[in-house]
């Protein structure tokens, strides 16, 4: 199911399943302005030419200029907006001018604004914690191979051609790796790549996503760290934002939610695969942890 599975950002990504959902050539001029406030959904952003604002629900407005990329990995409301604040009667609906191709802003004036804007989502049963353990926003300036990866998907998400799907989810786990490693230019807030960014929690974070299945406990990860157990404990809770036993059963159940829906195997098998030695034990974590049993889990659509 895993390629790597001791290394925990690929692990996540590939967890999360993600699949592209729209990709746009925006093109915008003079003053203009979009606004949704009704999104729930990743969202990716590589400004190709001009400068624009950004204003994310619950975040300070940033400014974007051309080679700079934004990912969200969870985006409930935005306004992109010329860096002058147009009045109330310029058009505010992006008009669509061919397919996968937006203009912005009144249709006479020159283009001075380009953007590649996406849109994807996450199928894994388990994306609201895969997700709860990235930054809430990357902004990355002048990092060329995200900004070629862009194009590519774009591109792909046009065409028709046999193996498409399949391209466009590598690309996008590509995208999605690319753009997390690459580091913002603020402070980290409490997650993994700040746990990961922290060489003895990084040892503990690749044996707690490489062996699900063992005997995990905060002394043991403690003595990989090479760390005592309280300084431990007390520096992954700061840094990662959880309990490391709150963390250990938290990747478990994002596991084992893949393999209930996945199928094929018991309960019992799934139980050894993320650290429980049976079944009954199993299942009386995951009814703890999800509020229902994983029968009946594997049964939801």
């Amino acid at each position: 199911m895993l390629d790597n599975p001791s290394d925990p950002l690929s692990n996540v990504v590939t967890l999360l399943k993600p699949s592209v959902s729209i990709s746009k050539m925006v093109e915008a001029g003079g003053q203009w302005l979009v606004e949704r406030r009704d999104m729930d959904s990743p969202f990716y952003c590589a400004m190709v030419e001009g400068r624009c604002r950004l204003h994310v629900t619950g975040r300070d407005p940033v400014t974007l200029t051309s080679g700079d990329f934004v990912l969200i990995p969870h985006l409930q409301g935005f306004t992109m907006s010329s860096e002058d604040t147009p009045p109330a009667h310029v058009p505010r609906l992006p008009l669509e001018t061919s397919p996968g191709r937006f203009r912005l802003g009144l249709p006479q004036a020159p283009v001075d604004v380009r953007a590649l804007v996406g849109h994807c989502r996450f199928d894994s049963p388990a994306s609201n914690l895969l997700v709860s353990l990235l930054p809430d926003m990357i902004h990355v300036s002048g990092h060329s191979r995200l900004m070629d990866l862009v194009p590519m998907l774009h591109e792909e998400t046009r065409a028709d051609r046999p193996g498409r799907g399949m391209i466009l989810g590598r690309l996008l786990e590509v995208l999605l790796i690319e753009a997390l490693r690459s580091g913002p230019a603020t402070p980290l807030s409490p997650g993994l790549l700040r746990g990961l960014s922290d060489p003895q929690l990084a040892i503990a974070l690749q044996r707690i996503h490489g062996e699900a299945s063992g005997a995990l406990s905060v002394s043991e990860l403690a003595k990989d760290a090479g760390m005592s157990r309280s300084g431990f404990f007390e520096r992954f809770r700061k840094e990662v934002g959880r309990a490391p036993m709150d963390y250990v059963t938290g990747w478990r159940m994002a596991v084992a939610k893949t393999l209930l829906r996945q199928g094929g195997l018991t309960n019992t098998e799934i139980a050894l695969k993320v650290g429980y030695g049976s079944a009954s034990a199993f299942g009386l974590a995951f009814v703890r942890h999800e509020g229902l049993s994983p029968g009946a889990f594997a049964k939801e659509d």
